[in-house]
């Protein structure tokens, strides 16, 4: 009788072997989540902070240039036969928008789960702005370059042959690539680390998620008094 309460193949004794196989599939798991190149933090903001930079940097070029005509505006165009329009006059709200859109990029860096959302609207209709200004100078680029016309010659409304560089059509395109970039900040802060304990509320201790670290979070790490390592 003392001999059938010893049963080999009782549950407890079962399960303990399975314990190394358990934690291989665990580990395997964790390989799998590996971050992407496209999701990694460091890669999505650099993008964001390239294409904002690209869109400031077009309009601190010509982006027309105005031949008046000296039947009109008389004395005034003398020494004025050509003027050239820079960017940031033909589009003021470009250089700003173009700003915004670098502010929120860095901002995504840290900022939590909420405040990616909100970000990413602010990236978006700042590119939405940088987009519908250069297309407006496109459009009409007579009145675009009125303005410095007037400063330059003293005559406002005058008439002038406007040639138009491509410095427009590259803010159009810098405004276009920086919304879908700002797209990605979304589906790519899955893979990134949590910053506070309301984006990880099952998280306790502090304990770091297993994957690769990239530039930015090992200096998160490092101002918490942590070992990236």
């Amino acid at each position: 009788m003392s001999g059938s309460g010893v049963a080999p193949g009782r549950p407890g004794n079962a399960d303990k072997p399975g314990k190394p196989g358990q934690a291989g599939k665990a580990a395997k798991s964790t390989k799998s989540r590996a971050v992407p190149v496209w999701a990694r933090k460091s890669n999505v903001v650099l993008l964001i902070t390239l294409l904002a930079l690209a869109a400031f940097g077009t309009t601190t070029q010509t982006w027309m240039t105005a031949t008046l005509d000296p039947n009109q505006v008389g004395q005034a165009a003398a020494t004025q036969n050509a003027i050239q329009v820079q960017g940031s006059k033909a589009a003021t709200t470009v250089t700003a928008l173009a700003l915004v859109a670098l502010a929120g990029g860095l901002a995504a860096a840290i900022a939590g789960r909420i405040a990616r959302w909100v970000i990413t609207a602010i990236i978006l209709l700042a590119s939405a702005g940088v987009v519908a200004a250069a297309a407006m100078v496109l459009a009409d680029p007579l009145a675009a370059a009125q303005g410095t016309i007037a400063g330059a010659t003293g005559v406002s409304g005058s008439q002038a042959h406007v040639e138009v560089t491509a410095f427009p059509v590259l803010a159009v395109v810098a405004g276009c690539l920086l919304a879908l970039a700002a797209l990605l900040i979304l589906p790519a802060s899955r893979y990134w680390k949590t910053r506070t304990k309301y984006d990880a509320p099952g998280t306790a201790g502090g304990t770091a998620p297993a994957g690769p670290v990239d530039e930015i979070d090992s200096w998160d790490r490092l101002s918490r008094g942590e070992d990236p390592t």
